[in-house]
């Protein structure tokens, strides 16, 4: 899978791959631009919500992600 604007970009922001399938579970692979930050969704949500990984408020002078 391939997830970008091939209008816009020469190479793809981000590449899926599935490296192995057994044991009930899938593996996968992911190339990224380097421009393009990747986060698993509880951290993204925690971004979001402008909060430390600790559960604190994060830094206020640092804009809340939207």
């Amino acid at each position: 899978m391939i997830v970008g604007d091939p209008g816009n970009r020469i190479e793809p922001m981000l590449k899926v791959t599935v490296l192995e399938i057994g044991k009930g579970r899938v593996r996968l692979g992911f190339d990224v631009a380097a421009d393009v930050p990747v986060h698993r969704s509880e951290v993204w949500e925690r971004i979001r919500a402008n909060v430390s990984p600790e559960g604190r408020p994060a830094d206020p002078t640092l804009p809340a992600m939207r």
